[in-house]
């Protein structure tokens, strides 16, 4: 008896981005080919474990963050960095929209000095090319530890499409993201 021919997983890496409120980023990079797995968390803190709450508070330091699990054949991590900075502002400190705090701050956690090196050669880049009024703010720091969220946050948007703030936030971000990468989608947008 032969035995079935092992396949080999795809390569996968982990990259993790702050663009303001995770519900929108986790909405965003769900939709993308290549992306195995979003998880929102929180990231670049000081207290561990923290609970959405103490994060709101604005007082421990950390940004609402997500984990993404990705297949850099499919989705290389430059291009999963275009996309994040181009379906968020990344020109205002420590905000997006009306959600206000170094929590909502747009952040790349980089684990090598290449992932470092690609972001800042990209916002290099992306300033150069004026795409917006302002210069990036956008921080790129170490990563250190990802706490992941509740449970209620995973998901948010499909969950809630009818909620006021997925109707007037999200679903705009999630519509630009499949007017302008509709190559990239996992499914042709309906």
């Amino acid at each position: 008896m032969s035995e079935a021919p092992s396949r080999t997983p795809p390569p996968r890496e982990t990259a993790i981005v702050g663009g303001g409120c995770f519900w929108c980023t986790e909405a965003v990079f769900s939709e993308l080919r290549g992306v195995e797995g979003v998880e929102p968390g929180y990231a670049g803190g000081t207290v561990p474990n923290p609970t959405y709450e103490q994060v709101c508070s604005g007082r421990t330091g950390h940004a609402e963050v997500v984990r993404i699990e990705f297949d850099p054949s499919v989705l290389p991590y430059r291009d999963l960095l275009t996309i994040f900075f181009t379906t968020h502002d990344p020109t205002t400190p420590d905000r997006q929209g009306a959600d206000v705090g170094t929590q909502y701050r747009s952040v790349v956690l980089y684990r090598t000095v290449e992932e470092k090196r690609t972001a800042e050669e990209l916002i290099a880049s992306l300033d150069a090319q004026h795409l917006w009024r302002h210069p990036i703010v956008t921080r790129v720091e170490p990563w250190t530890t990802f706490y992941p969220a509740e449970e209620y946050h995973r998901r948010y948007f499909a969950r809630n499409p009818g909620q006021g703030y997925c109707q007037f936030v999200i679903a705009p971000k999630v519509a630009k993201l499949r007017h302008q990468y509709a190559d990239r989608l996992r499914r042709p947008p309906s």
